[in-house]
């Protein structure tokens, strides 16, 4: 996997890229990285061409203060994808990416052939308790402290002692320890907590897209979800798979949060099979597209 960078708007975007063919944009969610696809990407490199940027506030790229919301990711996606040269691809986000994919549809449908959102979040309010604790006041100290070094090297010391005793870190467990430790670099823990605000409140998610959803019948979409999500629960993918006419639905037995990492075989075989078996879709905004959205 190419590990690349480019300069978007005086922002510097890192992106990993391979392989070859119809192209797919993998998006992570918050406080991931481009490094969560690693199970997935030399599989789906040998038929499509994969990108997979860190999102800005994330991984390698830049975390200046600015926004962080939905819209601006989506934004920064689209001219990355035309920067690289890349007009169109099908759109995967996970998490947090599943939200900034939705507004990619919404925003430049132009640019987007099919839509997946695997544990996506955008689709109801309900959500992790811990996630709507970090949006209250003071919530950046209390990061600082639980991410410090001597806190780190306790977490660590621990699962080095399950490890001694043959019980190896599953796939999940991870991704939650880079997100936990990407969040002891100080601008990383802020962009963090913008990007978290940005979407999620005290009460819960605070960005909906359920009155949007008709509009992605007119665009191939795949929704996968583990039956054991703790984050974002499985409902809101039946919910979800219900608003979108014509959408699949699959629900991956025994995996949480992230499918792509803890079923990666399974992953690659439903997203293929699901690419090579529809058309991509080919819209472009209109009158009727707004009036129809606004409508509803």
């Amino acid at each position: 996997m190419d590990l690349q960078e480019l300069t978007i708007h005086d922002r510097r975007v890192v992106y990993r890229t391979a392989g070859s063919g119809p192209v797919l944009l993998l998006i992570h969610g918050m406080a991931g990285s481009s490094t969560t696809w690693k199970h997935v990407m030399p599989a789906l490199s040998r038929d499509f061409t994969v990108v997979a940027p860190d999102l800005l506030g994330h991984g390698r790229s830049d975390k200046e203060p600015g926004d962080y919301s939905l819209g601006a990711f989506a934004s920064m996606l689209r001219d990355l994808l035309v920067a690289i040269g890349h007009e169109r691809a099908t759109v995967v986000g996970q998490s947090l990416g599943g939200g900034v994919a939705m507004q990619l549809a919404y925003q430049h449908p132009q640019h987007c052939e099919r839509l997946v959102l695997v544990g996506s979040g955008g689709l109801g309010r309900e959500v992790n308790p811990i996630l709507r604790l970090l949006t209250f006041p003071g919530a950046d100290s209390l990061l600082r402290i639980a991410s410090a070094a001597p806190v780190r090297s306790a977490v660590l010391g621990i699962s080095s002692l399950f490890g001694r005793a043959g019980m190896q870190p599953a796939p999940a467990t991870d991704e939650l320890w880079r997100s936990y430790e990407s969040l002891a670099d100080s601008a990383t823990r802020k962009a963090f907590l913008r990007t978290l605000r940005a979407v999620i409140d005290p009460t819960g998610q605070a960005v909906s897209a359920e009155n949007r959803l008709h509009l992605a019948a007119d665009m191939p979409t795949l929704i996968v979800w583990g039956d054991s999500d703790p984050i974002i629960p499985v409902s809101h993918a039946y919910s979800a798979h219900e608003g979108i006419a014509g959408s699949r639905l699959e629900i991956v037995e025994g995996v949480g949060h992230y499918p792509h990492c803890e079923a990666p075989e399974r992953f690659v075989e439903v997203l293929t099979d699901f690419i090579e078996s529809t058309i991509p879709a080919q819209i472009t905004i209109s009158q009727e597209h707004v009036l129809r959205s606004s409508e509803n």
